[in-house]
């Protein structure tokens, strides 16, 4: 800790002047008693009245006001300063009542007081302490509130500290030190407490109880519920709570008959236990009952009836409510959002009188859960706008929707608000921005924030490690996963999906056979169904597709649609029919409707100009009415994000892009690209098929990043399927002949194509 005399000494010397300075606003004689400044407006009533219009003007927020009301008091008192500097505090400007503080001719017990609970309000612990341990006399109110501050934040041992010093202790102080225990989870250090001191009030037998019923030792609670000298309200209604609270519905009706005087809390707790058992009807019942409801009671009831999703009860009950909160419109709000009724969440959203961050947090994650990600990036544009504080919640939604549609340039302002609006870079944040960067193709910035959190928990090991598998960066995926066996982290089934993905992406197959044959033994890790999928599309990939089928025979249940599903895209790969036939078959009686599966099958009968075949498959699909997922890719470009469909018409720029894509052409065969006509599932001519390619909706994104995008910058696409064969060679090309680095995300992976080579090293 600092220098204590140091940081006393911060304002001393500051200028009488900062009272006195001429006023930025004009004089508002609204603001003024109505006697003239003569000296008979000295007298005590006359200051009284001053007093309490600067009291009531910084109740308002009008702290500019009142301090022009305070400089024109012919005479001030000690509580006009204290008014003043209370008022301050109250609006959130400590740096203006410390000045104040400093400048008071003569201070008493009140002004070192509210001074030193303004600091512990704005957690400002060190300069509490620093003027407590300044101050000449000391009351009890003085102990206390440093006591109450150390423990509200957690600091339990300085806490006890300042109790063991107190000179005169009231039941405030032994209260606070109980609540210190027991609010920071040292429960058997307050237990042995409260046993060891036999006169408490019931404010800390209440503190106990509640304690109990919080660590679930219900039956310790009711042990001490029955030895209580003297009971409250507040003890029948904890009570009552914990037993509903953990299900125990009967004995909680027991203790809700017997209870001598019941307020609308006991109701409340009541219905509360039977929502969160999941009882609505009972619920409903006893809610029916209630000689009075609050909002909390309407409340409990709305959101069981969302959480059960019976939204048209929840509603009717809603509008029925004579007095709605802002939690009640949330929770409609957030219940239409998470059903999917984004219109009826977007209605609401509209009527709402008043708005908190919660309230736009809920929204602008319907929008992203909902895929309607341009709507929520502007509701978050719109929320800023209109000056709303946005809070962890929807910080991260967004962040994902920035992802989900690779909006890296929006990704990074919202990580710049982050870091000014003071967010620490922990897990939840940081994992958030992880897999923000690592989903818009920026793995070097990725590894930048996982770099700079101060601690990580397995998502954020898990995050990186993944994303370095999926960017085609296997080495260094591995690498973290050594970093984190150094840093005694414990991986788990996700972290092995992730090593397995990496060497299946870099062809490292020994190591990747390695690690499957040893997780049980290394970290205790049974493999499932997904790691067994890796290990099929790591041993399909290489070529070795009769062990990936050995593999799934060995397997002691059935294979599911996945594993026979990169067994089938193997089989594509290395013209396998006989097997690739075999997985279609299976997969089409498990998943029926997957148009993936068709195209697959299709691909590998047209690369073996199976063409009878390739017909047959397309009449399976209108046969099964089985729709083929029409292929988009996307890209961003100053703070927009444009989408380009095959042979895409729309964009308004297609003219110069199709002029671009001829020229680009026209170079590519002189740097010896040759279309991947056999992609084609048409019996047509070569030159036809060589157009078909031409215009996929990759290309498209590409040419417009390369006509747009700034030398220098990333080209970075994305695109909602695999990415084809002859796309995936001309892009290569591409890169060399414009010099540009073109990051593209399929529906599997990442490819960072540069100077004619891709990262994936054509092993996807």
């Amino acid at each position: 800790m600092q220098s204590r005399a140091n940081a006393c000494k911060r304002y001393n010397g500051t200028s009488r002047a900062f009272l006195n300075r001429n006023s930025e606003a004009s004089d508002d004689p609204a603001l003024l008693p109505k006697k003239h400044h003569t000296k008979s407006s000295s007298t005590s009533t006359e200051i009284v009245k001053w007093n309490q219009k600067i009291s009531e003007l910084m109740r308002n927020g009008r702290c500019e006001s009142a301090r022009q009301i305070f400089q024109r008091m012919p005479r001030r008192t000690t509580v006009s300063w204290n008014a003043m500097i209370s008022g301050y505090l109250r609006n959130g400007r400590s740096d203006l009542a410390q000045r104040f503080f400093e400048e008071m001719p003569e201070r008493d017990l009140v002004s070192w007081n509210v001074m030193i609970t303004g600091y512990v309000r704005d957690r400002n612990l060190q300069a509490a302490r620093l003027l407590f341990d300044r101050m000449p006399h000391r009351d009890v109110v003085s102990w206390n509130s440093m006591l109450s501050g150390y423990a509200q934040y957690g600091y339990v041992d300085e806490a006890r500290e300042i109790f063991d010093r107190m000179p005169v202790k009231n039941s405030i102080s032994w209260n606070g030190i109980l609540a210190a225990y027991i609010q920071n989870g040292r429960f058997e250090t307050a237990c042995q407490l409260f046993e060891s001191v036999p006169q408490w009030d019931k404010v800390s037998w209440n503190a106990m109880m509640a304690g109990y019923v919080q660590k679930k030792r219900l039956d310790d609670a009711r042990c001490l519920f029955d030895r209580m000298p003297e009971r409250d309200l507040v003890s029948w209604n904890t009570m009552i709570s914990g037993y509903a609270q953990m299900g125990k519905l009967e004995e909680a009706r027991q203790l809700f008959e017997e209870s001598p005087e019941r307020d609308v809390f006991t109701w409340t707790a009541f219905v509360s236990g039977y929502v969160q058992n999941g009882l609505l009807d009972e619920a409903k019942n006893v809610f029916d009952e209630m000689p009075e409801r609050n909002c909390v009671s309407w409340n409990a009831m709305i959101a069981g009836y969302v959480q059960n999703r019976r939204m048209d009860e929840a509603k009717k009950l809603f509008d029925e409510m004579p007095s709605k909160n802002i939690s009640s419109w949330n929770t409609m709000i957030t219940g239409y959002a998470q059903n999917g009724d984004l219109d009826s969440a977007r209605r609401l959203f509209d009527e709402m009188p008043q708005r908190d961050s919660v309230s736009w947090a809920g929204m602008i994650a319907g929008y992203a859960q909902g895929g309607c990600s341009e709507l929520a990036l502007s509701l978050f544009v719109e929320m800023e706008r209109v000056g709303e504080r946005m809070n962890r919640s929807s910080f991260t939604c967004v962040l994902s929707t920035c992802a989900d549609i690779a909006a890296l340039e929006c990704g990074k302002q919202i990580h710049g608000r982050l870091m000014k609006a003071g967010y620490e870079m922990g897990c939840y944040v940081g994992n958030a921005l992880l897999a923000m960067y690592c989903k818009c193709g920026s793995i070097d910035e990725a590894y930048d924030v996982f770099k700079q959190m101060a601690e990580k928990d397995v998502v954020s090991w898990n995050t990186m490690i993944t994303g370095y598998a999926r960017h085609g960066f296997g080495k260094e995926a591995l690498k973290i996963f050594q970093l984190m066996a150094s840093a005694d982290a414990t991986p788990d089934d996700v972290t092995m999906v992730g090593v397995l993905s990496a060497c299946s992406h870099t062809g490292l197959i020994d190591k990747g056979i390695n690690t499957f044959y040893t997780m049980k033994q290394m970290y205790n890790i049974e493999p499932k169904a997904e790691h067994c999928t890796c290990m099929i599309d790591l041993l399909g990939r290489a070529g070795r597709l009769e062990e990936a089928y050995s593999l799934m025979k060995s397997l002691p249940y059935e294979p599911d649609g996945t594993m026979w599903g990169a067994l089938l895209g193997a089989s594509r790969m290395h013209g396998n029919t006989h097997l690739g036939e075999m997985a279609a078959e299976r997969i089409f009686e498990m998943e029926p409707q997957n148009a993936g599966m068709y195209v697959l099958l299709s691909n590998l009968y047209a690369s073996s100009r199976r063409w009878s075949d390739v017909d047959k498959m397309r009449l399976y699909m209108r046969e099964r009415r089985v729709s083929k997922v029409p292929g988009f890719s996307w890209i961003e470009v100053k703070n927009k994000v444009h989408t380009f469909s095959v042979g895409d018409s729309l964009h308004p720029d297609k003219e110069k892009i199709y002029a671009f894509l001829e020229e680009l052409d026209l170079r590519l065969k002189k740097a010896g690209y040759v279309s991947a006509t056999k992609m084609v599932l048409h019996d047509v001519e070569e030159e036809e098929k060589e157009h078909m390619l031409r215009h996929h909706s990759e290309k498209l994104a590409v040419a417009f990043g390369i006509l747009n995008i700034p030398t220098g910058r990333p080209i970075r696409v994305i695109k909602n399927l695999r990415v084809c064969e002859d796309c995936h060679n001309a892009i290569k090309h591409i890169s060399k002949i414009v010099g540009r680095l073109i990051i593209l995300r399929d529906s599997n992976r990442f490819h960072h194509f540069e100077g004619g080579s891709c990262s994936c090293g054509d092993y996807w």
